[in-house]
């Protein structure tokens, strides 16, 4: 008897049209399973947005301007120094009292503000940020020792904390060559402000200058209907060339996040706290005598705004309006007979 062979086989099951079917539908499932996975993780552009800080005064009303707490040490202490300076006979307080109907008035207001003083107050907030700054850090494109604005060699011991005088000058010449408007000086003073906040600097004593004409260079251009080009500061500042004054704006609008609105209750904001700084530090704004003329005008005024508000509810223009006259459609009853 011979030897006998057998193979064993073993049984796979038979793939047939069905499974093939199902196999390739999970394998579809799966694919589109996977591209909705990655179109969730995708981000929104709104999402993209930089949020908004809630603590940053250039944007939110609510919350105070930078320059207001920098000066507060400064003016407790001009405060308590000037306290000691006067001697009164009587403790009763004093009251100012007007003998006639004299009516006082200067002639700075939000919409209209005064120039030479708002260029004051808004100098000596920059002061104040120099002086009282927290941090040494210094953004390359604002270094002078590195891109200076003069010809002349700066030396690290000429680079001190400015007086408000040198501030005022700088600022004053730009703005008077340029024919800047004031409201402009407000604009600039938010911008220095929302670049501190974005970028985590402070203002040091050779970055202030650079940072202070990158806030003008783009106040000029987002309030003035003509605004100034970068050329013609160059005609101002002689020594500074035009691929400066453009690689200065590009590089103060990355740092702005090219966050370049200021809603009208930020500037109104500042535009008061840059009041009560003037007042906390002297800097009264002049007061006239009511004249003849001024007090013609602002009645004209008040009645360009009365006409208004009579030509609205004439022209049947109200904010309020009565249900009685609102009558609803009626429909015809059925009849049952």
């Amino acid at each position: 008897m011979g030897n006998r062979v057998s193979c064993c086989k073993a049984n796979t099951p038979r793939v047939t049209r069905k499974r093939k079917l199902k196999d390739s539908n999970c394998l579809v499932n799966c694919d589109e399973l996977k591209a909705d996975e990655s179109g969730s993780n995708l981000q929104h552009i709104s999402e993209r947005e930089p949020e908004d800080i809630e603590s940053d005064p250039s944007t939110h009303p609510s919350a105070g301007p930078l320059f207001m707490q920098r000066s507060r040490s400064d003016v407790r202490h001009y405060k308590d120094k000037r306290r000691s300076h006067i001697n009164l006979l009587d403790a009763r307080p004093l009251k100012k009292s007007s003998s006639c109907s004299t009516i006082y008035l200067d002639e700075s207001t939000v919409s209209h503000p005064d120039l030479k003083h708002t260029l004051k107050c808004v100098t000596l907030a920059i002061y104040y940020h120099i002086k009282n700054r927290t941090s040494n850090k210094v953004v390359d494109i604002f270094d002078e020792k590195l891109n200076p604005l003069s010809k002349d060699c700066i030396v690290d011991g000429d680079l001190k904390d400015p007086d408000h005088k040198v501030v005022y000058r700088f600022v004053r010449t730009l703005f008077n060559a340029a024919q800047l408007s004031p409201e402009c000086a407000i604009i600039t003073l938010v911008y220095l402000e929302r670049l501190l906040t974005y970028a985590e600097v402070d203002i040091m004593p050779c970055t202030w200058k650079r940072i202070v004409l990158g806030a003008i260079l783009l106040a000029s251009k987002v309030w003035d209907d003509q605004a100034v080009w970068n050329v013609d500061y160059c005609q101002i500042l002689k020594d500074i060339t035009v691929e400066d004054m453009n690689e200065l704006e590009r590089n103060f609008l990355e740092l702005l996040q090219f966050n370049i609105n200021v809603p009208s209750s930020v500037y109104a904001k500042y535009y008061f706290d840059l009041r009560t700084l003037a007042d906390q530090n002297d800097l009264t704004f002049p007061v006239e005598p009511l004249s003849k003329e001024r007090a013609q005008k602002l009645e004209a005024m008040s009645r360009i705004c009365d006409d208004k508000f009579f030509d609205y509810q004439r022209n049947g223009f109200r904010k309020w309006s009565s249900l009685e006259s609102i009558s609803p459609k009626r429909r015809s009853k059925a009849i049952l007979s």
